[in-house]
């Protein structure tokens, strides 16, 4: 099944309200948003702006996950943008978080010829998106104890993964030397 990738525009407030609020998203934080809120956001920019791009997930005519990138502003300054990627409930654990990662890769590289790389971070425990980073080329540069709040206060670990435009051309990743102290 093809997958594809839709630009979020305002008109979508509703069903991206939709889309946030009847998923559980374990590893996004202890963060509840209701209905005003998104809507408000999504008229301030906050998905779709100067510094944010949002995209549909789309498989067989159905939206399935969410890319938002952000920071972009960032990238006319040598900085690097950063993404939130939701795929989901009943979509997960099939391949689409890989191929949304991919497809965002070649996207930001793209759209963005002055880019030199693109970071993501996600909890220690988020197994599959850590999978998911190291076999779209990403690679963990980072490891932040105790960074991420999330549910009852609890406390987790943050990891930190980037790719570099000149591996993703190469398709080589070149890991960070960790032995420099």
């Amino acid at each position: 099944m093809d997958t594809t990738y839709q630009r979020l525009v305002a008109s979508d407030s509703d069903a991206l309200a939709d889309f946030l609020i009847n998923e559980p998203w374990p590893f996004h934080g202890p963060t509840v948003l209701d209905r005003a809120t998104i809507r408000q956001r999504v008229r301030d920019g906050f998905y779709d702006g100067d510094d944010s791009r949002t995209f549909w997930i789309g498989e067989g005519g159905e939206r399935v996950g969410l890319i938002r990138l952000f920071d972009l502003a960032d990238v006319l300054h040598g900085g690097a943008p950063l993404f939130d990627l939701r795929i989901g409930g009943a979509h997960r654990g099939r391949g689409l978080g890989g191929q949304a990662l991919t497809w965002l890769t070649h996207y930001l590289f793209t759209e963005f010829p002055g880019l030199r790389r693109i970071e993501g971070t996600t909890r220690q425990d988020n197994r599959a998106m850590r999978r998911t980073f190291l076999s779209s080329g990403y690679v963990k540069e980072a490891h932040h104890r105790e960074a991420w709040p999330g549910e009852q206060g609890r406390v987790h670990d943050a990891v930190g993964y980037a790719i570099l435009r000149r591996d993703w051309l190469s398709g080589v990743t070149t890991p960070p030397d960790w032995n420099d102290e």
